[in-house]
């Protein structure tokens, strides 16, 4: 079975029904992932069945149609290989998407396969958080703002819910630790200007795991101290 037959399945078994034309940029995607990775390191994961579960199904598993309305902007913060952000572009088109990554090579691949993708309305900015959440043109810029493995939450709220707009989600996709990550970020939640609205726990296709999606509704401007500058979130999380 091909890589998009796989992913077609895993869709199907998690709830979610791919066109034809998601699917062809879905293997693309792959493609290039999978080329790209000889290269630079991209990802441990490259068996077919394994980036279509664990890659992109993991990916679309935050996707809440009110949360993420037609036409909204979304940053992906610290996007690494472009998960979960470009998955959920390619699902729904008519957001405005944001690849965040401070590694240059990262940012050379998610320019690449933007451009092979022929995706619009997609800017890769290579910078650190810390950095660009100070950027008038990215602060409190984005209806919501995501991220997948890059750090427990109380140093991600901070990294990410800078970019949020008040009334907007950030949206963490976290793994087996989810509760106690949950319990041990109230604080940064509350002084960072957000509201834990729900955590919805996640069941992958064929994958026997604990994992969930916390999401966070922003309710007040984050005061201008956050985030404070590199490498003190994870030094000093709040």
């Amino acid at each position: 079975m091909d890589f998009s037959k796989m992913l077609q399945q895993s869709a199907k078994e998690f709830g979610i029904m791919l066109t034809d034309e998601q699917l062809e940029a879905f293997l693309a995607y792959y493609q290039l992932l999978i080329e790209w990775n000889q290269k630079i390191n991209l990802t441990a994961i490259t068996e077919p069945l394994d980036v279509a579960v664990k890659h992109v199904i993991d990916s679309l598993s935050c996707y809440d149609s009110q949360v993420f309305r037609p036409g909204c902007s979304i940053i992906d913060v610290g996007t690494g290989a472009g998960f979960p952000g470009l998955p959920l572009k390619i699902m729904q088109a008519d957001c405005k998407l944001t690849l965040l990554d401070s590694l240059n090579k990262r940012v050379s691949f998610l320019q690449r396969v933007v451009e092979a993708l022929e995706l619009k309305g997609v800017q890769v900015i290579h910078s650190r958080a810390e950095d660009g959440a100070r950027q008038k043109l990215y602060r409190e810029g984005y209806d919501v703002a995501v991220a997948r493995a890059v750090a427990r939450l109380n140093i991600l709220c901070e990294l990410c819910l800078p970019f949020v707009k008040v009334g907007g989600y950030f949206v963490a996709l976290k793994g087996a630790q989810f509760q106690q990550e949950a319990e041990e970020a109230m604080q940064a939640i509350g002084l960072l200007g957000g509201r834990l609205s729900r955590i919805q726990p996640v069941k992958l296709p064929g994958i026997d795991d604990s994992r969930a999606i916390i999401y966070i509704k922003k309710v007040k401007p984050t005061i201008a101290a956050y985030p404070r500058r590199p490498g003190l979130p994870e030094k000093n999380p709040l």
